[in-house]
């Protein structure tokens, strides 16, 4: 029972992602890739930072950043190392450009899109507007009327 407690009690925590043997040994430069880290998208996972995400490429894009980083390069220069190899869609924020376009307006869009097609298809299933009726129909629901009240 206590196993099994520990257990959920470890399964609810976050995951701590990075391991002790990817962290640098200067803790400043730690801080600047941690931070760095929590601002890239692992590709894999794609809704979690790559310092959260338990994904191999996570791991492996963890260490290119810290390598990145004691090599010398500036914050800018490790992400934007990253970002050559794997595109804009690894910045968790990427910035507004022409070619981010699509990550920034595309789910707007993808709305509209459905908001129209919801709309045309509403439309089409509107009650069409009838003719007035014709001396044949105006009897016939009379006589309806007539033998819904005799019966």
């Amino acid at each position: 029972m206590a196993v099994a407690a520990l257990a959920l009690a470890l399964m609810a925590g976050p995951a701590a992602a990075v391991n002790p043997d990817e962290q640098l040994a200067d803790p400043a430069l730690e801080a600047r890739a941690h931070k760095l880290s929590k601002e890239l998208r692992c590709v894999v996972c794609q809704n979690q930072s790559i310092d959260d995400s338990d994904a191999a490429l996570a791991r492996d894009l963890r260490i290119i950043l810290r390598e990145r980083i004691a090599a010398g390069a500036s914050d800018e220069e490790a992400v934007d190392f990253l970002v050559q190899r794997y595109g804009s869609f690894v910045q968790l924020k990427p910035p507004l450009r022409a070619d981010t376009l699509a990550l920034w307006f595309g789910p707007l869009g993808v709305l509209l899109l459905g908001g129209l097609g919801a709309y045309a298809y509403m439309r089409s299933r509107a009650p069409q507007k009838v003719g007035a009726l014709t001396a044949e129909d105006e009897a016939e629901a009379a006589r309806l009327l007539n033998s819904d009240k005799a019966g």
